[in-house]
């Protein structure tokens, strides 16, 4: 797949609630997910699809989702692109409604995702 091809594919994936499903078709083995900020002291860096794949189950498991949006990609050059993410919902454990927008950059390398960093 080429770049456009794969921000195509990331943004479906996430509006038709595939994106767990497209970590092995989109990413490669050892993609690095890196947040702006420690998140419940998990470290700000994941490694490895099993890696992102437990950060989405994490985010489904502690979070209750009421509505979202994603972007059309941006793309950058040949080898990157950004997504805008809107998120309102709330944090099971606590009650507390959330409204936010994130962008996430993504990096590509020999058609696979290698590297995606989330800005909030």
């Amino acid at each position: 797949m080429n770049l456009k091809e794969i921000a195509d594919e990331l943004v479906a994936g996430c509006r038709e609630d595939r994106a767990k499903e497209n970590l092995e078709k989109l990413y490669a083995p050892d993609a690095v997910s890196v947040e702006a900020q420690d998140m419940e002291g998990m470290g700000r860096e994941t490694h490895g699809r099993d890696g992102i794949r437990g950060k989405h189950e994490w985010w489904e498991g502690a979070h209750e989702v009421s509505g979202a949006s994603v972007s059309d990609p941006y793309i950058h050059g040949e080898d990157r692109f950004a997504v805008i993410f809107e998120v309102q919902g709330k944090v099971k454990e606590s009650g507390e409604t959330f409204d936010m927008k994130e962008v996430g950059i993504y990096h590509v390398a020999d058609g696979k995702i290698v590297r995606e960093e989330f800005f909030y």
